[in-house]
């Protein structure tokens, strides 16, 4: 029954990506949600044993990129291996905006974000980010939607 329930609810498939240092990551997050427009406030809900997740805390940085339609491979790419072990951002460009995290140049869009509040929420942790910038990239494709079947 659980599954069933949280099939029904709609949401986007995301690259988290941070910088600490030399050190870059990214991981493919779906639950992102924006939480405040004065200050422009959005959210991340990600698992502490995530790579990510130590990155983020350490550097207080991250950005949402927002995958289009045609980007399952990038996706998946970002989310079956831990940057622990495996350099995700090989063979690929990025650029960066104010932050300095890595923004996907191919994607339908991004924020970047500067960390604000972290809570703990059950198993994983909400980063609370205030967007110092963003910009849509591809107005002309469509933002991938998350559906179970594209990953698993």
């Amino acid at each position: 029954m659980l599954e069933t329930i949280f099939s029904t609810i709609t949401q986007g498939v995301y690259v988290v990506t941070s910088r600490d240092g030399d050190i870059i990551n990214g991981m493919t997050a779906a639950w992102v949600a924006q939480v405040s427009l004065n200050p422009l406030l959005v959210m991340v809900s990600i698992a502490p044993a995530r790579y990510s997740h130590e990155i983020i805390n350490k550097s207080g940085i991250f950005a949402i990129n927002v995958l289009s339609r045609d980007q399952i491979d990038l996706g998946k790419r970002f989310g079956y291996k831990s940057g622990r072990r495996t350099d995700k951002f090989a063979g690929l460009t990025y650029d960066t905006a104010v932050t300095g995290a890595p923004i996907l140049p191919d994607c339908y869009a991004y924020l970047d974000l500067k960390l604000l509040h972290t809570y703990p929420a059950g198993d994983h942790d909400l980063f609370v980010g205030e967007v110092v910038a963003a910009k849509i990239l591809n107005p002309q494709i469509q933002p991938l939607v998350f559906h179970k079947g594209d990953f698993f």
